[in-house]
């Protein structure tokens, strides 16, 4: 077929000339010590260093495939590395903790540091003191999306203090059972409870396999089937920010437990599953805090002494995706002026006593109980069949026994099945923009 010059030149133009970058892509990621030694240079001046930093980045956004220009962006974001507060700086910033708390049951302050909005967190500090700033630089290079990040630390005596970007929202206690007034929450909706529970469970399935713990000290990824990640310790609904923005979760206190000497390094890098006993030594420490601080999220094994793993970790997240469907607290006390004494109701036994039953009732029967159990802020408007699978997946995450419960990976995986059928239901049932009601007279 014969084609005109025009149709010849648009099917093969002429490669243009390429031009070559005046410098090369390595000089943008250059070492701290060769810049500080061109700073020291005297006889540099403002108009050489302002057509240096031109050449770098023009060399930088130059190269022939996109992903290496990303790649050494973020090599030089990830460059600045986390920050060492000194003490004098936290006191400042807290007005010697003199401002409001966070929380009232947590030592957790507001503030602004280095002109960031942050959280301080104050923990006891039982690791080596040497060891910080390596387990800082790798806890730093985790980033994702529901959990909040990590800025620094400073250390002061027997204490750590963390400090963490600010996450503007209420915690997800204070969504569920907020005291001033108990027949509203912000989660009105079953959408917007599955969201949170997905978020949660994305959030931390990377903190236990993909992100960069204290045995990850090359930003290169490990080999296939080595083992990464971390151990939060710290999982409750008191712990998980649901933003102001969108409802969504956020996972805080991501590495205190790690950096503050709770969870042994040597314990994370061994085996992810593995529950070992606890020194006598760390137990007598870290027992009655970890108790006092966590009732009703603890794991059977830990309680007998064991020491904290990610099994332990899926254990209370089964516990808070109960919260999320209940609104009950984990544990609640109630007096009985029969025995004297106080009767104990757990969110656990209540479950599986809704489920156990269930289980031997007729369809309709079935789901009336699971109506009945589920929180009654969401007005019986929720798919019952699919309220009937998260509960059985809690239920999964808190087994008695450790070696039943499932990774975070398959609970991700089924929550986000459940979140995708939970937008299709809420699509389903949602009234029509174009509809409209009338009660005026014809």
């Amino acid at each position: 077929m014969c084609r005109n010059r025009r149709d010849v030149m648009a099917s093969a133009p002429n490669p243009r000339p390429r031009q070559k970058p005046k410098s090369s892509p390595r000089a943008f990621r250059s070492s701290s010590s060769a810049s500080s030694a061109a700073a020291a240079v005297p006889t540099a001046s403002s108009s050489a260093a302002t057509n240096s930093t031109t050449s770098d980045l023009t060399a930088l956004f130059s190269t022939s495939s996109s992903s290496t220009s990303l790649a050494g962006l973020s090599l030089s974001i990830r460059d600045k590395g986390p920050i060492l507060y000194s003490f004098a700086e936290i006191l400042a910033a807290t007005n010697s903790f003199l401002s409001p708390s966070l929380s009232s049951s947590s030592s957790a302050w507001r503030c602004s540091l280095r002109g960031a909005d942050a959280a301080v967190v104050c923990r006891p500090f039982r690791d080596d003191p040497a060891a910080l700033p390596a387990h800082l630089a790798a806890l730093y290079r985790s980033h994702h999306v529901a959990v909040a990040r990590l800025l620094g630390a400073s250390l002061a005596g027997d204490h750590i203090y963390l400090v963490y970007e600010y996450v503007p929202g209420a915690t997800l206690a204070d969504c569920l059972r907020n005291p001033r007034n108990p027949s509203f929450s912000p989660l009105p909706s079953w959408l917007s409870r599955v969201q949170v529970a997905a978020d949660l469970a994305q959030g931390l399935e990377y903190i236990h396999h993909y992100s960069a713990g204290t045995s990850q000290q090359s930003p290169a990824p490990p080999e296939r089937g080595r083992f990464r990640g971390t151990v939060h310790d710290r999982i409750k609904s008191s712990a998980v920010i649901v933003t102001e923005h969108g409802f969504r979760a956020k996972i805080c206190h991501f590495g205190a437990a790690e950096l503050a000497g709770d969870v042994s390094v040597d314990a994370v890098e061994t085996n992810a599953w593995e529950i070992e006993s606890a020194s006598p030594r760390r137990r007598s420490e870290t027992r009655a805090t970890r108790i006092e601080g966590k009732r009703g999220y603890i794991a059977p094994e830990v309680i007998a002494g064991g020491r904290i793993s990610r099994r332990s970790d899926v254990f209370a997240f089964g516990v808070v995706l109960l919260e999320l469907l209940s609104g009950e607290e984990p544990v609640r006390y109630r007096y009985d002026r029969e025995s004297g004494g106080l009767e104990v109701f757990s969110i656990i036994e209540a479950a599986r006593r809704a489920i156990e039953a269930a289980e031997k009732e007729e369809k309709e029967e079935r789901y009336r109980r699971v109506r009945g159990w589920v929180d009654r802020r969401l007005r019986d408007s929720f798919p019952v069949e699919a309220a009937e699978k998260l509960i059985r997946v809690a239920l999964r995450c808190v087994e008695a026994e450790a070696g039943k419960r499932p990774d975070m990976i398959w609970v991700a995986g089924k929550l986000s099945k459940q979140l995708i059928e939970a937008e299709a239901w809420e699509e389903k049932v949602r009234i029509p923009a174009d509809f409209s009601v009338s009660l005026a007279p014809r």
